[in-house]
Formats: C-alpha cells, structure tokens, sequence
C-alpha cells in the first residue's frame, strides 16, 4: 500500500508554490496524498514567520498531533519552511514528536530525509547557514531554490500555476525576518523560467503568476553581454502559446521602472495589476523601516502606472503602530491610502519579529489599543474605497478565469444542477457567479449585476449550446 501524505500550508505564495512542488516529488516517490492528518503517514506543515500568529497556529496544531504519534508511532511529522529555518531545535523542544525540520533553502533534500526516518534515524534537522555565517557565495549555496518537475496533478487547479522567477531578499526592511530565513536574493535564469513556462503551458495551464519576494527587481545577467530585467521576462513569456494570462507579485517601490510599466500597458496577455506594498505614508516611519523611498515617491509612481496603464489594479500592504509612529504619522498613512485608491490593500498591527533590526533597536512603544484603533480605521477607509471602486464595474461584462465552486458553494435548479462558483478577472477582481462545475479553469464572459468591496457578483447565461457563454 502507497505511504500517504498531507500538506498543511500557511503563509505567502512561495510557500503556496514550495507545497506543490513537494506534493508532485512525493507523487513521483509514489506517496498518495490524503485530505486530512488523521489518515496521513506524513504529515507536513510549510511555516510561516511573517506574523507571530502564524507561528503559533503551527504549535497549536503540533501539540494536537501527540495523540497521533503515540497512537501510530510510525507517522512521520515534519516542519518545513520559514519558521523551520527560524526556530530550528526549539520546535523540537516544544514538540519532541516531530521528526524532521526543514528550511525553504534545504527542501530539495526532503525526500531523502524521509527515507532516513523511516529507517530509523531522526530527529533530523536540515537548514541553511545563517547570513552572517559565511561569504556571500557560501550563504547563498545553502539557500537552494527548490524546483521540480511540475505536475497538473499536484495543482487545485491545473489551469493556473506559480512560477518562482526570483528568491530570497537583500532590501532588510527593518520588521522583517524573510531575509533572514529565505536568504540572499537569487534571480533565476530566463531560459529555464520560458523552459518552465512553455512546459506548463503543455498541460494545459492559461495563467501563470511570477513570484519573488521583490519580484520587479528581478535581474539575469547569465545572457552574454546584457542583463535581463522582469520587462524582458515578460516579453519572452508572451510570446508563449497557450498563455493567456501573465501576472507578477510582489513589487518593491524602489524597482518599478517606466520599462516594466510600459511592458504591463503594451503586452495584452500581462495582467494590468500591480501590488505594491507601501508600508506607511510618513517618511520618518518609511525611514525607520529603511524602506527606501519617500511618501511623494510612493505616489509619484502610482501616477507613472496609472498614466500608462488603462484600468490598473493597484494594491497595497500597511503597517500600523511600528515603533514611534505618531497620530501624526499615522493621519499622513491614512492620507495616502485616500490618496491612492487601492483595490485593495492589506493592513497589519505592527509585531516585534525576534531577529529583525526593528526587534533590535526600536521599543514596541504603541499600546495595543492605539495599533488596533488605526487598523479598524484604515480598514475602513480602504473597504470604503474598495466598494466605490468595485461599484466601477456594475453593468459591465468581464472575462473570468473560473478556479472552482465557491466555498458557500451549494446546489441549485437552474437548467440542470449548478454551483455557486467563484473566478477573478485579469486585474484580480474576484467574481462570484452560479454555473455548472465544468466550467472550472475556463476563461467566460460574466456581467456583474452588483459589487461589495471585496467581490462582485454577476451571473453567467447559457446560450443556445452549452459551448456558447455570453451575458
């Protein structure tokens, strides 16, 4: 009988991508995965150590696995990703049943961990140097980005796929760990990106997403004579048949060239979207960040992308409460996500993170009540601006990439069984819509009837043949 595996994965889209590439490894090793721990015989989580929240998700659900353990001795627990790299033996001082940990640099060698547990060696602990525990080259060999062989059958939905263009990070914002426990940055060759990308596109995907953790400071200079930029990616992507649709995430500020803009406005498969984290609207808070740039720089480039780009989505990450933010500092947050007017933007109470510069040498001087007052606020600010902004799109008909049934999804008449079914739109709009299930990882046509500030919701007719969508 196949070993059985499950996945459980918190955390940003690298880690989204990290647990795919392991599901398809384990596939090909001739593991089967399974839907819940409980019928697993390995059972791994991919960590997260952005926010202390994520970290203690995972002990929490590691300390409900002992009953696991000591019923069935023989599964194998493994913690694998950031915080693995981060925490390293206290994970297994606070649960000595996990067998095995592994940073997002080693994961390469999982497979091969996983046999060596079985025969009976473990705990085991795999992870990269520390930045400040070699040269540079040495570092960066033990942050080995992991690749496999894709495989459709390891994605939700074959349709779609991530494909890491670039890892780690060298920027040190002051309240981050992901340098730390992602590495040095690394660009990946353009060539074996297309090589990726073209192979994808023979299973049948249509939308792929470029991930990097500063992903517009992309960068290979393996061509002779030049250096590829994230505009050149994208323009050799392009030109690959079968994809329909090519989107980039996340953005550094410092990198959004006129060229990579030009490319989003000019290249039709290139998804008009952009998130680009800001952080705060205070110069003297973006310093303490060592954000590197300034509030007018920020808006100065939002007007670039939209004096170029028709319909630009923009997005948008704030910090609330980092050490020393004022009301004052704070009011000028709140003026520049007026200002901005964000899709969307992803709003968070400031955390000391152990090992970051701002855990260093910053005290957490905003009492709680004060970061959570400025975060219901800009929540509100921006929800109300959401909701303007998704009310734009009332009456007008949209292309949808389906992903599958919602997850309020339930059965209802309507010319044979149908679901609540959920897509988003080339810029990121997320559309909920009733249509029979087959219709999942197909681009249709949808007419939004309304729009609440973080979906629109619209409704699909069927034609004269089942092959015939319009609205």
């Amino acid at each position: 009988m196949p070993k059985r595996f499950y996945i459980e994965t918190v955390g940003c889209q690298m880690n989204v991508l990290d647990s795919e590439l392991i599901a398809a490894e384990l596939l090909q090793h001739g593991y089967e995965p399974v839907d819940s721990r409980s019928r697993a015989d390995v059972i791994l989580f991919n960590t997260c150590s952005v926010r202390q929240h994520a970290e203690e998700k995972i002990y929490s659900a590691l300390g409900r696995l002992k009953h696991i353990k000591r019923q069935r001795p023989g599964t194998i627990i493994g913690v694998i990703g950031c915080m693995a790299q981060k925490d390293r033996q206290r994970i297994f001082r606070r649960a000595p049943h996990v067998d095995i940990i592994v940073g997002p640099g080693r994961l390469s060698r999982l497979p091969e961990l996983l046999l060596q547990v079985e025969s009976g060696a473990g705990p085991l602990l795999e992870v990269s140097l520390d930045r400040t525990a070699g040269d540079r080259e040495s570092v960066r060999a033990s942050f080995e980005p992991y690749q496999f062989d894709r495989s459709a059958d390891a994605r939700p939905l074959p349709q779609q796929a991530i494909v890491r263009a670039m890892s780690g990070c060298d920027k040190f914002c002051t309240y981050c760990i992901v340098p730390s426990v992602r590495g040095p940055e690394q660009s990946r060759p353009a060539e074996r990106i297309e090589a990726e990308v073209r192979q994808l596109a023979e299973q049948g995907c249509i939308e792929v997403t470029l991930l990097g953790q500063t992903v517009n400071s992309y960068r290979d200079t393996t061509v002779a004579g030049r250096t590829l930029r994230l505009a050149d990616l994208l323009k050799r992507l392009h030109e690959i048949d079968g994809i329909e649709r090519l989107r980039f995430v996340t953005n550094h500020p410092r990198h959004m060239t006129d060229e990579l803009i030009e490319s989003v406005g000019t290249l039709p498969k290139v998804s008009p979207y952009f998130h680009v984290p800001a952080q705060s609207g205070s110069n003297r808070v973006l310093k303490r960040m060592n954000r590197g740039y300034t509030a007018q720089q920020y808006r100065e480039m939002l007007d670039r992308i939209r004096a170029t780009v028709h319909d630009a989505a923009i997005t948008s990450d704030f910090i609330v409460g980092f050490p020393g933010e004022t009301e004052d500092d704070y009011q000028q947050t709140v003026a520049l996500v007026q200002a901005g007017r964000f899709k969307n933007s992803f709003i968070f109470k400031y955390s000391p993170r152990p090992g970051t510069k701002a855990a260093e040498l910053y005290e957490d001087d905003v009492p709680y009540a004060v970061k959570q007052r400025r975060n219901n606020e800009l929540l509100a600010i921006q929800n109300a601006i959401s909701l303007e902004d998704n009310h734009r799109w009332v009456g007008r008909r949209v292309e949808v990439l389906v992903e599958g049934s919602s997850k309020v999804a339930r059965k209802r008449p309507f010319s044979g069984d149908t679901v609540q079914l959920v897509g988003r739109t080339v810029c990121d709009r997320i559309v909920v819509f009733d249509g029979p299930p087959e219709l999942a990882g197909r681009i249709i046509p949808v007419k939004i009837d309304r729009a609440e500030a973080f979906t629109l919701f619209g409704r699909l007719r069927l034609c004269k043949t089942q092959e015939e969508h319009s609205c």
